[in-house]
């Protein structure tokens, strides 16, 4: 791909929301375990989730997203840090943009790559059975995933490169 962007419509990365929400949602609990009582994670996929049903895209969400990172990063607990950090790549998956660039696909990927992580097996198996074709559409016209990224950066390529099969 060139450096020119392409069309990437706002019912897709509506669609793309949609998907990352849920993936967010499966290891929600996790957090919500681990740190009782705080709600930013939760937050941020009923925000991904009310932008995906036709919600404006506010920069509300874009701190939102902050807030449940910030969650993410605040754990103790190692699984229930990514499981804060996928609900954050949920709420900032509204944000994607038409750029052929590989850091896009840290953004259309991060939420199920940080599930997985929080989650394991179990949760790779779903994103790899359960991801629908308009997500898998867009991915396509992305360039392949960054190296780099530590941990999370693996599971982007590993989710990235079996979803283009």
């Amino acid at each position: 791909m060139g450096a020119v962007d392409f069309d990437l419509s706002l019912d897709e990365i509506r669609e793309v929301t949609a998907w990352a929400a849920d993936r967010a949602a499966d290891v929600l609990a996790t957090y919500e375990r681990a740190v009782p009582g705080d709600r930013r994670p939760a937050t941020a996929i009923a925000a991904a989730r009310a932008f995906a049903d036709g919600g404006p895209r506010l920069h509300v969400l874009r701190k939102i997203a902050m807030d449940a990172h910030r969650a993410g990063m605040a754990a103790v607990v190692p699984e229930a840090g990514h499981a804060a950090l996928s609900a954050s790549q949920a709420a900032a998956a509204a944000f994607l943009h038409p750029l052929p660039k590989a850091h896009q696909v840290k953004h259309l990927l991060g939420s199920a790559a940080y599930a997985v992580l929080a989650r394991g097996e179990a949760e790779r198996d779903l994103v790899l059975h359960g991801t629908p074709a308009v997500v898998r559409h867009v991915l396509a016209r992305y360039p392949l995933a960054p190296e780099g990224g530590g941990a999370v950066g693996a599971v982007i390529r590993d989710l990235d490169a079996a979803l283009r099969r």
